[in-house]
């Protein structure tokens, strides 16, 4: 990034020092063939750090595509996102990487675990590529696995775990690193009520005790009663935002 970028970037953090994720007009429109299809459209929204807060809504209203927008996982149509003070079109492909690595922990539907690797590998995966000492990861992911209730697991593999136990490794994964914002697109899209259940307790307890920053994708009727913000999207764009 060019020292222009660098100063705009440091004038939004310090502008808006308590805000982990603002959106500014955001729109993403798709191509099929000659017809364009507006997914998001012109979205405004700040999250501050610390929410726990729930983008809901029908199927194709938009939620994965404006949260994968704010991971830097999609390039908006138009409108900027900002996280973590950073603006995300003024950082190359290389600086968006490493945002993605240091900075946003992911939950993904299908888990998204390496079969090869046992928990504890796939729960340090995202530290390693970050260059942390063994040592280091060794005490970390003990810890975290501890904390998903999976510390006598550690030395199975994906293949080896039910549904709710590889989503919990994949949030070990997501926080191991102690992210500044956790995203989760639909995260108990796949697992029983009881698995579901015990996972947004875990996602709510690692927001209140850790502080940590949620922005959850989902239409699950228990994760959006357990949200402090609810934001309701319609056809792209936002119908209601309530918090409690």
């Amino acid at each position: 990034m060019n020292v222009a970028g660098e100063d705009q970037s440091s004038q939004a953090s310090k502008a808006h020092p308590d805000l982990i994720v603002r959106l500014r007009g955001l729109t993403k429109t798709y191509r099929q063939g000659a017809i364009e299809v507006p997914a998001v459209r012109g979205v405004d929204l700040d999250l501050a750090r610390g929410e726990f807060t729930v983008l809901a809504g029908p199927s194709g209203s938009g939620k994965t595509t404006l949260l994968n927008m704010v991971g830097a996982l999609d390039t908006p149509t138009a409108g900027t996102v900002e996280v973590d003070g950073q603006t995300l079109d003024q950082l190359s492909a290389t600086q968006l990487a490493q945002m993605r690595l240091q900075r946003i922990g992911f939950v993904f539907q299908a888990y998204n675990l390496i079969p090869v690797l046992n928990a504890f590998e796939n729960a340090e995966y995202v530290m390693l590529l970050q260059g942390k000492t063994a040592e280091m990861r060794q005490r970390v992911v003990s810890r975290v696995l501890a904390q998903v209730g999976l510390a006598d697991l550690a030395s199975r593999r994906p293949a080896e775990l039910s549904g709710g136990q590889q989503q919990r490794v994949a949030v070990a994964r997501a926080i191991a690193s102690a992210p500044a914002l956790v995203l989760a697109d639909e995260p108990t899209a796949n697992l029983d009520s009881k698995s579901a259940t015990e996972l947004i307790e875990l996602m709510h307890t690692l927001n209140r005790t850790e502080g940590m920053t949620f922005l959850i994708s989902s239409h699950d009727t228990k994760i959006i009663e357990r949200a402090r913000r609810v934001i309701w999207l319609e056809d792209g764009k936002i119908v209601s935002d309530s918090a409690k």
